[in-house]
Protein backbone atom coordinates (compact mmCIF):
# COMPACT_ATOMS: atom_id res chain seq x y z
CA UNK A 1 0.00 0.00 0.00
CA UNK A 2 2.85 2.79 0.84
CA UNK A 3 4.80 1.63 -2.23
CA UNK A 4 1.21 2.44 -4.46
CA UNK A 5 1.03 5.74 -2.49
CA UNK A 6 4.65 6.96 -2.74
CA UNK A 7 4.36 6.08 -6.75
CA UNK A 8 1.55 8.52 -7.48
CA UNK A 9 2.99 11.26 -5.24
CA UNK A 10 6.03 10.93 -7.36
CA UNK A 11 4.08 11.22 -10.97
CA UNK A 12 2.77 14.24 -11.10
CA UNK A 13 7.04 15.59 -10.46
CA UNK A 14 8.00 13.22 -12.78
CA UNK A 15 6.02 14.21 -15.32
CA UNK A 16 7.17 18.08 -15.22
CA UNK A 17 10.57 16.76 -15.10
CA UNK A 18 10.01 14.44 -18.03
CA UNK A 19 9.50 18.33 -20.05
CA UNK A 20 13.39 18.85 -18.14
CA UNK A 21 14.38 15.58 -19.61
CA UNK A 22 13.71 16.39 -23.52
CA UNK A 23 16.19 18.89 -22.68
CA UNK A 24 18.68 16.99 -21.10
CA UNK A 25 18.64 14.04 -24.01
CA UNK A 26 19.36 17.02 -26.40
CA UNK A 27 22.34 17.74 -24.78
CA UNK A 28 23.70 13.90 -24.47
CA UNK A 29 22.66 13.31 -27.97
CA UNK A 30 22.98 16.97 -30.06
CA UNK A 31 21.58 16.78 -33.53
CA UNK A 32 24.13 16.87 -36.05
CA UNK A 33 22.47 18.25 -38.71
CA UNK A 34 20.84 21.53 -36.61
CA UNK A 35 22.50 24.80 -35.94
CA UNK A 36 20.85 25.38 -32.90
CA UNK A 37 22.57 24.87 -29.64
CA UNK A 38 22.10 25.38 -26.06
CA UNK A 39 23.57 27.99 -24.70
CA UNK A 40 25.52 28.13 -20.87
CA UNK A 41 22.61 30.21 -19.67
CA UNK A 42 20.18 27.15 -20.52
CA UNK A 43 22.71 24.29 -19.18
CA UNK A 44 22.76 26.75 -16.05
CA UNK A 45 19.00 27.02 -15.49
CA UNK A 46 18.46 23.60 -16.42
CA UNK A 47 21.11 22.62 -13.89
CA UNK A 48 19.70 24.89 -11.50
CA UNK A 49 15.90 23.08 -11.59
CA UNK A 50 17.39 19.68 -11.15
CA UNK A 51 19.55 20.76 -7.71
CA UNK A 52 16.54 22.45 -6.77
CA UNK A 53 14.38 19.61 -6.57
CA UNK A 54 17.41 17.37 -5.20
CA UNK A 55 18.07 19.67 -2.75
CA UNK A 56 15.47 21.89 -1.49
CA UNK A 57 12.05 19.23 -2.64
CA UNK A 58 10.03 18.75 0.84
CA UNK A 59 10.02 14.73 0.15
CA UNK A 60 13.70 13.53 0.59
CA UNK A 61 13.34 10.22 -0.09
CA UNK A 62 12.60 11.24 -4.23
CA UNK A 63 15.69 10.86 -6.00
CA UNK A 64 16.18 12.92 -9.23
CA UNK A 65 17.81 9.84 -10.84
CA UNK A 66 14.58 8.06 -9.95
CA UNK A 67 12.71 11.05 -11.70
CA UNK A 68 14.31 11.16 -14.53
CA UNK A 69 14.31 7.27 -15.34
CA UNK A 70 10.35 7.44 -14.75
CA UNK A 71 10.19 10.11 -17.21
CA UNK A 72 12.22 9.05 -20.08
CA UNK A 73 9.68 6.70 -21.11
CA UNK A 74 6.43 8.84 -20.68
CA UNK A 75 8.58 11.73 -22.86
CA UNK A 76 8.77 9.02 -26.02
CA UNK A 77 5.38 7.66 -25.34
CA UNK A 78 4.28 11.19 -27.35
CA UNK A 79 6.47 10.60 -30.41
CA UNK A 80 5.47 6.54 -31.94
CA UNK A 81 5.24 3.32 -30.40
CA UNK A 82 8.90 2.06 -31.19
CA UNK A 83 11.02 5.00 -30.24
CA UNK A 84 11.60 3.12 -26.59
CA UNK A 85 14.16 3.68 -23.49
CA UNK A 86 16.25 0.99 -22.49
CA UNK A 87 17.41 0.83 -19.18
CA UNK A 88 21.23 -0.02 -18.42
CA UNK A 89 20.08 -3.43 -17.52
CA UNK A 90 17.60 -3.68 -20.07
CA UNK A 91 20.13 -2.73 -22.97
CA UNK A 92 22.20 -5.26 -21.70
CA UNK A 93 19.64 -7.98 -21.87
CA UNK A 94 18.65 -7.34 -25.69
CA UNK A 95 22.17 -6.83 -26.80
CA UNK A 96 23.03 -10.68 -25.47
CA UNK A 97 19.92 -11.87 -27.31
CA UNK A 98 21.03 -9.90 -30.48
CA UNK A 99 24.60 -10.86 -30.50
CA UNK A 100 23.67 -14.54 -30.56
CA UNK A 101 25.08 -15.26 -27.20
CA UNK A 102 25.39 -14.39 -22.97
CA UNK A 103 26.81 -15.66 -20.24
CA UNK A 104 25.01 -18.17 -18.08
CA UNK A 105 24.70 -21.73 -16.82
CA UNK A 106 23.04 -22.85 -20.10
CA UNK A 107 19.63 -23.80 -19.12
CA UNK A 108 16.27 -23.03 -20.71
CA UNK A 109 13.22 -23.23 -18.50
CA UNK A 110 9.96 -22.19 -17.59
CA UNK A 111 7.63 -21.74 -14.43
CA UNK A 112 5.10 -24.56 -13.74
CA UNK A 113 2.68 -24.06 -10.96
CA UNK A 114 4.92 -22.11 -8.46
CA UNK A 115 8.04 -23.63 -9.65
CA UNK A 116 10.99 -23.52 -12.12
CA UNK A 117 11.22 -26.35 -14.48
CA UNK A 118 14.50 -27.08 -16.66
CA UNK A 119 13.28 -28.13 -20.16
CA UNK A 120 16.53 -28.25 -22.08
CA UNK A 121 19.84 -28.54 -20.69
CA UNK A 122 22.35 -27.23 -23.64
CA UNK A 123 24.48 -29.75 -24.60
CA UNK A 124 28.17 -29.27 -23.87
CA UNK A 125 27.31 -26.18 -21.71
CA UNK A 126 27.75 -25.63 -18.34
CA UNK A 127 24.91 -27.42 -16.46
CA UNK A 128 24.94 -30.16 -18.64
CA UNK A 129 28.84 -30.88 -17.64
CA UNK A 130 27.26 -30.24 -14.14
CA UNK A 131 24.99 -33.04 -14.47
CA UNK A 132 21.41 -31.22 -14.38
CA UNK A 133 18.88 -32.81 -16.44
CA UNK A 134 15.66 -32.14 -18.22
CA UNK A 135 12.87 -32.19 -15.54
CA UNK A 136 14.63 -30.92 -12.73
CA UNK A 137 13.06 -28.08 -10.75
CA UNK A 138 14.98 -25.35 -9.05
CA UNK A 139 14.10 -24.15 -5.72
CA UNK A 140 16.80 -22.19 -4.50
CA UNK A 141 19.87 -20.25 -6.40
CA UNK A 142 22.71 -19.47 -3.83
CA UNK A 143 20.60 -20.25 -1.14
CA UNK A 144 17.81 -17.98 -1.35
CA UNK A 145 14.71 -20.16 -1.99
CA UNK A 146 13.07 -19.66 -6.20
CA UNK A 147 9.40 -21.26 -5.23
CA UNK A 148 6.51 -19.40 -4.65
CA UNK A 149 3.26 -17.46 -5.87
CA UNK A 150 5.58 -14.52 -5.30
CA UNK A 151 8.68 -16.17 -7.90
CA UNK A 152 9.57 -13.77 -11.05
CA UNK A 153 10.88 -15.85 -13.93
CA UNK A 154 12.74 -13.08 -15.00
CA UNK A 155 14.67 -12.22 -11.67
CA UNK A 156 15.85 -16.13 -11.93
CA UNK A 157 17.08 -15.44 -15.26
CA UNK A 158 19.22 -12.85 -13.71
CA UNK A 159 20.47 -14.79 -11.16
CA UNK A 160 21.27 -17.44 -13.47
CA UNK A 161 22.86 -15.39 -15.85
CA UNK A 162 26.41 -13.50 -14.79
CA UNK A 163 29.75 -13.15 -15.79
CA UNK A 164 31.80 -15.81 -17.68
CA UNK A 165 33.78 -17.86 -14.86
CA UNK A 166 31.72 -16.55 -11.96
CA UNK A 167 30.08 -19.61 -9.98
CA UNK A 168 26.31 -20.06 -9.00
CA UNK A 169 25.02 -22.40 -6.28
CA UNK A 170 21.62 -24.19 -7.28
CA UNK A 171 19.48 -26.49 -5.15
CA UNK A 172 17.39 -28.89 -7.34
CA UNK A 173 14.29 -31.59 -6.77
CA UNK A 174 15.03 -34.27 -8.97
CA UNK A 175 12.14 -36.82 -9.71
CA UNK A 176 12.91 -40.34 -8.11
CA UNK A 177 15.73 -38.55 -5.75
CA UNK A 178 14.51 -38.12 -1.66
CA UNK A 179 16.97 -35.66 -0.78
CA UNK A 180 17.43 -32.59 -2.57
CA UNK A 181 20.80 -32.12 -4.78
CA UNK A 182 23.39 -29.11 -5.11
CA UNK A 183 25.11 -28.20 -7.86
CA UNK A 184 27.75 -25.48 -8.46
CA UNK A 185 28.22 -24.03 -11.58
CA UNK A 186 30.90 -22.00 -13.59
CA UNK A 187 28.91 -19.83 -15.22
CA UNK A 188 30.15 -19.90 -19.65
CA UNK A 189 29.19 -18.49 -22.74
CA UNK A 190 25.73 -19.58 -23.89
CA UNK A 191 24.96 -19.40 -28.04
CA UNK A 192 21.55 -18.66 -28.78
CA UNK A 193 20.46 -19.66 -31.98
CA UNK A 194 17.80 -18.01 -34.01
CA UNK A 195 17.22 -20.57 -36.59
CA UNK A 196 15.35 -23.04 -34.29
CA UNK A 197 14.99 -25.61 -36.77
CA UNK A 198 15.99 -26.49 -40.36
CA UNK A 199 15.18 -30.24 -41.77
CA UNK A 200 13.58 -32.10 -45.27
CA UNK A 201 9.87 -31.77 -45.02
CA UNK A 202 9.29 -33.86 -47.82
CA UNK A 203 12.01 -35.49 -50.47
CA UNK A 204 12.68 -32.03 -52.41
CA UNK A 205 11.40 -29.38 -49.58
CA UNK A 206 14.05 -27.94 -46.97
CA UNK A 207 12.28 -26.05 -44.08
CA UNK A 208 14.18 -23.54 -41.87
CA UNK A 209 12.50 -21.80 -38.67
CA UNK A 210 13.92 -18.51 -38.61
CA UNK A 211 12.97 -16.54 -35.14
CA UNK A 212 14.90 -13.27 -35.03
CA UNK A 213 17.27 -11.27 -36.62
CA UNK A 214 20.34 -11.32 -34.61
CA UNK A 215 24.48 -10.88 -35.69
CA UNK A 216 24.63 -14.87 -36.09
CA UNK A 217 21.11 -15.40 -37.98
CA UNK A 218 22.95 -15.32 -41.64
CA UNK A 219 25.56 -17.65 -40.72
CA UNK A 220 23.19 -19.98 -39.44
CA UNK A 221 20.94 -19.34 -42.06
CA UNK A 222 22.79 -20.01 -44.98
CA UNK A 223 24.61 -23.09 -43.30
CA UNK A 224 20.97 -24.44 -42.88
CA UNK A 225 20.18 -23.74 -46.28
CA UNK A 226 23.51 -25.20 -48.06
CA UNK A 227 22.93 -28.40 -45.39
CA UNK A 228 19.11 -29.02 -46.89
CA UNK A 229 20.36 -28.54 -50.71
CA UNK A 230 23.31 -31.56 -50.03
CA UNK A 231 20.09 -33.70 -48.67
CA UNK A 232 18.36 -32.59 -52.08
CA UNK A 233 16.42 -29.84 -51.39
CA UNK A 234 15.24 -28.02 -54.63
CA UNK A 235 12.99 -25.55 -53.16
CA UNK A 236 12.51 -23.67 -49.66
CA UNK A 237 9.97 -22.87 -47.01
CA UNK A 238 11.48 -19.98 -44.50
CA UNK A 239 9.26 -19.84 -41.79
CA UNK A 240 8.76 -16.02 -40.14
CA UNK A 241 5.96 -16.69 -37.91
CA UNK A 242 6.65 -14.85 -35.14
CA UNK A 243 9.68 -13.26 -35.61
CA UNK A 244 9.53 -10.11 -34.15
CA UNK A 245 11.91 -8.92 -36.06
CA UNK A 246 16.17 -7.53 -35.29
CA UNK A 247 19.06 -6.45 -37.42
CA UNK A 248 17.48 -4.43 -40.48
CA UNK A 249 21.28 -5.51 -42.31
CA UNK A 250 20.72 -9.28 -41.58
CA UNK A 251 17.59 -9.31 -42.95
CA UNK A 252 18.63 -7.45 -46.08
CA UNK A 253 21.79 -9.76 -46.57
CA UNK A 254 19.69 -12.86 -46.41
CA UNK A 255 16.74 -11.51 -49.19
CA UNK A 256 20.07 -10.91 -51.14
CA UNK A 257 20.81 -14.81 -51.54
CA UNK A 258 17.61 -15.40 -53.51
CA UNK A 259 18.03 -12.45 -55.68
CA UNK A 260 19.29 -11.91 -59.01
CA UNK A 261 21.72 -8.66 -59.78
CA UNK A 262 19.54 -4.98 -58.90
CA UNK A 263 16.69 -5.56 -57.72
CA UNK A 264 15.87 -3.62 -54.97
CA UNK A 265 15.74 -4.90 -51.35
CA UNK A 266 14.62 -1.96 -49.53
CA UNK A 267 14.97 2.01 -48.75
CA UNK A 268 14.45 3.93 -45.75
CA UNK A 269 13.67 7.69 -45.64
CA UNK A 270 14.15 9.81 -43.12
CA UNK A 271 14.31 13.78 -41.73
CA UNK A 272 17.52 14.16 -43.03
CA UNK A 273 19.75 13.03 -45.99
CA UNK A 274 21.88 11.11 -43.83
CA UNK A 275 18.80 8.51 -42.93
CA UNK A 276 17.50 7.97 -46.94
CA UNK A 277 19.50 4.83 -48.27
CA UNK A 278 18.86 1.96 -50.66
CA UNK A 279 20.35 -1.60 -50.96
CA UNK A 280 20.10 -3.42 -53.94
CA UNK A 281 21.24 -7.25 -54.65
CA UNK A 282 24.25 -7.79 -55.93
CA UNK A 283 23.47 -10.75 -57.59
CA UNK A 284 26.15 -13.49 -55.76
CA UNK A 285 23.50 -15.23 -53.98
CA UNK A 286 23.39 -19.00 -54.20
CA UNK A 287 20.17 -19.72 -53.94
CA UNK A 288 18.57 -17.36 -57.13
CA UNK A 289 16.78 -20.39 -58.93
CA UNK A 290 15.76 -22.60 -56.01
CA UNK A 291 11.46 -22.26 -55.39
CA UNK A 292 10.47 -20.22 -51.97
CA UNK A 293 7.83 -20.00 -49.79
CA UNK A 294 7.42 -17.07 -46.87
CA UNK A 295 5.35 -17.89 -44.00
CA UNK A 296 4.56 -15.25 -41.74
CA UNK A 297 1.68 -14.18 -39.36
CA UNK A 298 0.14 -11.88 -37.20
CA UNK A 299 3.78 -11.62 -35.04
CA UNK A 300 5.98 -11.39 -37.98
CA UNK A 301 7.31 -7.88 -37.68
CA UNK A 302 9.84 -5.26 -38.55
CA UNK A 303 12.80 -7.33 -40.17
CA UNK A 304 10.41 -10.41 -41.57
CA UNK A 305 8.36 -7.58 -43.31
CA UNK A 306 11.27 -6.60 -44.64
CA UNK A 307 11.94 -10.15 -46.11
CA UNK A 308 8.90 -10.82 -47.14
CA UNK A 309 8.12 -7.58 -49.13
CA UNK A 310 11.56 -7.89 -50.80
CA UNK A 311 10.78 -11.74 -51.92
CA UNK A 312 6.70 -10.43 -52.43
CA UNK A 313 7.56 -7.42 -54.52
CA UNK A 314 9.84 -9.17 -57.10
CA UNK A 315 7.97 -11.72 -57.26
CA UNK A 316 10.83 -13.83 -56.02
CA UNK A 317 8.22 -16.19 -53.97
CA UNK A 318 5.36 -16.99 -52.50
CA UNK A 319 3.83 -15.28 -49.22
CA UNK A 320 1.62 -17.15 -47.24
CA UNK A 321 -0.34 -17.02 -43.79
CA UNK A 322 -2.10 -14.06 -42.25
CA UNK A 323 -0.93 -10.33 -42.16
CA UNK A 324 2.17 -9.25 -40.85
CA UNK A 325 2.51 -6.69 -37.79
CA UNK A 326 2.91 -3.89 -39.86
CA UNK A 327 5.71 -2.23 -38.31
CA UNK A 328 7.68 0.14 -40.74
CA UNK A 329 9.57 2.27 -38.59
CA UNK A 330 13.51 2.22 -38.30
CA UNK A 331 15.27 3.11 -35.16
CA UNK A 332 18.46 4.18 -34.42
CA UNK A 333 20.23 3.49 -30.70
CA UNK A 334 22.01 6.20 -29.12
CA UNK A 335 23.70 5.77 -26.40
CA UNK A 336 23.65 7.64 -22.81
CA UNK A 337 26.07 8.00 -20.04
CA UNK A 338 24.87 5.66 -17.38
CA UNK A 339 24.90 2.70 -20.14
CA UNK A 340 21.30 3.22 -20.88
CA UNK A 341 20.15 3.84 -24.57
CA UNK A 342 17.01 5.69 -26.68
CA UNK A 343 16.06 3.58 -29.22
CA UNK A 344 14.49 6.70 -31.34
CA UNK A 345 12.54 6.49 -34.61
CA UNK A 346 14.87 8.06 -37.23
CA UNK A 347 13.58 6.77 -40.39
CA UNK A 348 10.48 4.63 -42.43
CA UNK A 349 11.43 1.55 -44.72
CA UNK A 350 10.28 1.14 -47.67
CA UNK A 351 9.63 -2.06 -49.85
CA UNK A 352 10.59 -2.50 -53.49
CA UNK A 353 7.47 -1.54 -54.74
CA UNK A 354 7.40 1.40 -52.59
CA UNK A 355 4.99 0.23 -50.28
CA UNK A 356 5.26 1.39 -46.25
CA UNK A 357 3.36 -1.35 -44.52
CA UNK A 358 3.67 0.77 -41.12
CA UNK A 359 -0.29 0.48 -39.65
CA UNK A 360 -1.66 3.61 -38.07
CA UNK A 361 -0.68 4.58 -34.70
CA UNK A 362 -2.24 8.24 -34.73
CA UNK A 363 -5.40 7.09 -32.64
CA UNK A 364 -2.55 6.54 -29.45
CA UNK A 365 -0.18 3.73 -27.88
CA UNK A 366 -3.61 2.13 -26.54
CA UNK A 367 -5.14 1.51 -29.71
CA UNK A 368 -2.20 0.23 -31.74
CA UNK A 369 -1.21 -2.21 -29.10
CA UNK A 370 -4.82 -3.41 -29.41
CA UNK A 371 -4.68 -3.90 -32.54
CA UNK A 372 -3.82 -7.68 -33.04
CA UNK A 373 -6.64 -8.01 -30.71
CA UNK A 374 -9.05 -6.47 -33.13
CA UNK A 375 -8.07 -9.02 -35.79
CA UNK A 376 -9.45 -11.52 -34.11
CA UNK A 377 -12.45 -9.61 -33.00
CA UNK A 378 -12.95 -8.42 -36.21
CA UNK A 379 -12.33 -12.08 -37.82
CA UNK A 380 -9.68 -11.12 -39.93
CA UNK A 381 -7.31 -14.06 -38.92
CA UNK A 382 -10.26 -16.60 -39.93
CA UNK A 383 -11.50 -14.54 -43.41
CA UNK A 384 -10.01 -13.38 -45.77
CA UNK A 385 -12.68 -10.60 -46.50
CA UNK A 386 -12.33 -9.44 -43.37
CA UNK A 387 -8.57 -8.07 -44.15
CA UNK A 388 -8.64 -4.41 -44.18
CA UNK A 389 -7.35 -3.47 -47.54
CA UNK A 390 -6.03 0.03 -47.60
CA UNK A 391 -7.32 1.15 -50.98
CA UNK A 392 -5.80 3.91 -51.87
CA UNK A 393 -2.33 2.45 -51.23
CA UNK A 394 -1.99 0.47 -54.35
CA UNK A 395 1.45 -0.68 -55.29
CA UNK A 396 2.07 -2.96 -58.13
CA UNK A 397 5.24 -6.01 -58.25
CA UNK A 398 7.93 -6.20 -61.15
CA UNK A 399 5.09 -8.43 -63.21
CA UNK A 400 2.86 -5.72 -61.91
CA UNK A 401 0.49 -7.62 -59.56
CA UNK A 402 -1.55 -5.40 -57.19
CA UNK A 403 0.04 -5.26 -53.54
CA UNK A 404 -1.57 -2.80 -50.53
CA UNK A 405 0.58 -0.53 -48.15
CA UNK A 406 -0.81 0.87 -44.98
CA UNK A 407 -0.12 -1.89 -42.69
CA UNK A 408 1.88 -5.06 -43.00
CA UNK A 409 1.94 -7.50 -45.54
CA UNK A 410 -0.55 -9.27 -46.90
CA UNK A 411 0.05 -12.77 -47.80
CA UNK A 412 -0.24 -14.05 -51.78
CA UNK A 413 -2.19 -17.01 -50.14
CA UNK A 414 -3.92 -16.89 -47.14
CA UNK A 415 -4.56 -19.37 -44.51
CA UNK A 416 -7.37 -18.93 -41.88
CA UNK A 417 -6.42 -20.25 -38.42
CA UNK A 418 -7.21 -24.00 -37.46
CA UNK A 419 -10.45 -23.84 -35.15
CA UNK A 420 -10.68 -27.32 -35.64
CA UNK A 421 -8.90 -29.54 -33.43
CA UNK A 422 -8.47 -26.66 -30.87
CA UNK A 423 -11.18 -27.38 -28.54
CA UNK A 424 -12.00 -25.69 -25.18
CA UNK A 425 -10.36 -28.83 -23.55
CA UNK A 426 -7.19 -28.08 -25.59
CA UNK A 427 -7.25 -24.65 -24.62
CA UNK A 428 -7.66 -25.69 -20.64
CA UNK A 429 -4.79 -27.80 -20.60
CA UNK A 430 -2.54 -25.78 -22.77
CA UNK A 431 -3.24 -22.96 -20.32
CA UNK A 432 -2.41 -24.85 -17.55
CA UNK A 433 0.52 -25.74 -18.64
CA UNK A 434 0.25 -29.78 -18.49
CA UNK A 435 1.20 -30.44 -21.98
CA UNK A 436 4.71 -29.14 -21.05
CA UNK A 437 4.35 -31.23 -17.49
CA UNK A 438 3.56 -34.23 -18.91
CA UNK A 439 6.23 -34.53 -21.32
CA UNK A 440 8.56 -33.66 -19.02
CA UNK A 441 6.50 -36.30 -16.32
CA UNK A 442 7.55 -38.89 -19.46
CA UNK A 443 10.40 -37.86 -19.99
CA UNK A 444 11.69 -38.45 -16.37
CA UNK A 445 10.52 -42.17 -16.10
CA UNK A 446 11.45 -42.97 -19.50
CA UNK A 447 14.87 -41.04 -19.22
CA UNK A 448 16.99 -44.45 -19.49
CA UNK A 449 14.85 -45.87 -22.76
CA UNK A 450 14.56 -42.66 -24.14
CA UNK A 451 18.91 -41.64 -23.82
CA UNK A 452 19.38 -44.58 -25.87
CA UNK A 453 17.10 -42.74 -29.20
CA UNK A 454 19.66 -41.52 -31.48
CA UNK A 455 17.09 -39.50 -32.85
CA UNK A 456 13.22 -37.41 -33.13
CA UNK A 457 12.48 -40.24 -35.77
CA UNK A 458 13.51 -43.06 -33.58
CA UNK A 459 11.55 -41.61 -30.53
CA UNK A 460 8.25 -41.17 -32.55
CA UNK A 461 8.96 -45.64 -33.45
CA UNK A 462 9.49 -46.09 -29.62
CA UNK A 463 6.93 -44.05 -28.25
CA UNK A 464 3.23 -45.55 -27.20
CA UNK A 465 0.31 -45.65 -29.65
CA UNK A 466 -1.56 -42.28 -29.84
CA UNK A 467 -4.62 -43.74 -28.06
CA UNK A 468 -2.75 -45.19 -25.27
CA UNK A 469 -0.56 -41.29 -25.12
CA UNK A 470 -3.77 -39.92 -25.37
CA UNK A 471 -5.36 -41.50 -22.40
CA UNK A 472 -2.25 -41.26 -20.33
CA UNK A 473 -2.09 -37.42 -20.42
CA UNK A 474 -5.99 -37.59 -20.02
CA UNK A 475 -5.32 -39.27 -16.95
CA UNK A 476 -2.53 -36.93 -15.86
CA UNK A 477 -5.13 -33.80 -16.44
CA UNK A 478 -7.70 -35.09 -14.17
CA UNK A 479 -5.36 -35.50 -11.64
CA UNK A 480 -4.89 -32.40 -11.52
CA UNK A 481 -8.09 -30.97 -11.84
CA UNK A 482 -9.28 -30.98 -14.90
CA UNK A 483 -11.96 -33.61 -15.84
CA UNK A 484 -12.04 -35.50 -18.79
CA UNK A 485 -14.58 -34.38 -21.78
CA UNK A 486 -14.14 -36.91 -24.33
CA UNK A 487 -16.13 -35.26 -26.98
CA UNK A 488 -13.55 -31.87 -26.61
CA UNK A 489 -10.68 -34.65 -26.31
CA UNK A 490 -11.80 -36.43 -29.70
CA UNK A 491 -12.14 -33.10 -31.20
CA UNK A 492 -8.51 -32.43 -30.38
CA UNK A 493 -6.64 -35.36 -30.18
CA UNK A 494 -4.72 -35.27 -33.19
CA UNK A 495 -3.10 -31.57 -32.13
CA UNK A 496 -2.63 -32.93 -28.64
CA UNK A 497 -0.69 -35.89 -29.43
CA UNK A 498 1.24 -33.77 -31.70
CA UNK A 499 2.05 -31.32 -29.76
CA UNK A 500 2.38 -34.00 -26.79
CA UNK A 501 5.12 -36.33 -29.27
CA UNK A 502 6.62 -32.65 -30.10
CA UNK A 503 7.44 -31.76 -26.27
CA UNK A 504 8.95 -35.01 -25.59
CA UNK A 505 11.01 -34.80 -28.37
CA UNK A 506 12.30 -31.51 -27.44
CA UNK A 507 12.85 -32.35 -23.78
CA UNK A 508 15.03 -35.33 -24.97
CA UNK A 509 16.70 -33.51 -28.20
CA UNK A 510 16.41 -30.02 -27.35
CA UNK A 511 14.03 -27.49 -29.59
CA UNK A 512 14.80 -28.52 -33.33
CA UNK A 513 13.24 -31.81 -32.65
CA UNK A 514 9.78 -30.37 -32.10
CA UNK A 515 9.00 -28.26 -35.66
CA UNK A 516 9.44 -31.56 -37.29
CA UNK A 517 7.16 -33.07 -35.42
CA UNK A 518 3.89 -30.88 -34.67
CA UNK A 519 4.62 -29.19 -38.16
CA UNK A 520 3.02 -32.36 -39.62
CA UNK A 521 -0.47 -31.30 -38.57
CA UNK A 522 -0.22 -26.93 -39.38
CA UNK A 523 -2.89 -26.20 -41.87
CA UNK A 524 0.07 -23.01 -43.27
CA UNK A 525 2.59 -25.71 -44.07
CA UNK A 526 0.17 -27.50 -45.43
CA UNK A 527 -1.14 -24.61 -47.89
CA UNK A 528 2.61 -23.84 -48.84
CA UNK A 529 3.35 -27.23 -50.20
CA UNK A 530 -0.19 -27.55 -51.56
CA UNK A 531 0.69 -23.88 -53.35
CA UNK A 532 4.31 -25.40 -54.22
CA UNK A 533 2.98 -28.45 -55.82
CA UNK A 534 0.43 -26.60 -57.79
CA UNK A 535 2.35 -23.79 -59.43
CA UNK A 536 6.21 -22.64 -59.68
CA UNK A 537 7.36 -20.38 -57.09
CA UNK A 538 10.68 -19.31 -59.11
CA UNK A 539 11.52 -16.28 -60.09
CA UNK A 540 9.08 -14.18 -60.96
CA UNK A 541 5.90 -15.50 -59.36
CA UNK A 542 3.03 -14.10 -61.85
CA UNK A 543 -1.24 -14.79 -62.09
CA UNK A 544 -1.99 -14.29 -57.97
Amino acid sequence: MNKRRDYTAWLPLAIAVSVILGIVLGIFMGNPFSNEKYDKQSDRKLNTILNLISQEYVDDSIKTRDLVEMSIPAILANLDPHSSYLSARELKATQEELNGSFSGIGVSFQRMNDTIVVLEVIPGGPSDRAGLLAGDKIVSIDDSTSVGSQMDANKVKEKLRGDKGTKVKVGIAREGQDKQLSFVITRGDIPMNSVDASYMIDKTTGYVKVSQFGRNTYNEFIKALNSLKNEGAKRFMVDMRGNGGGFLEIAVIMVNEFLPADKKIVSTKGRYRREENTFYSDGRGQFQEEELVVLIDEFSASASEVFAGAIQDNDRGLIVGNRSFGKGLVQQQFDLPDKSAIRLTIAKYYTPSGRCIQKPYNNGESAYQKDILDRYSNGELYSKDSIKIDSTKIFLTSTGRKVYGGGGIIPDIFVPRDTTGYSSYFAAVYGAGLLQEYALKYVTENRSTLSQMSDYKQLLRNLPANDDLLNSFVNHAANKGIPAKWYYIRQSEDVLTSVIKGLIARDVFGQSAYYPIVNRSDKTIEAALKALNKHKAAFPITNY
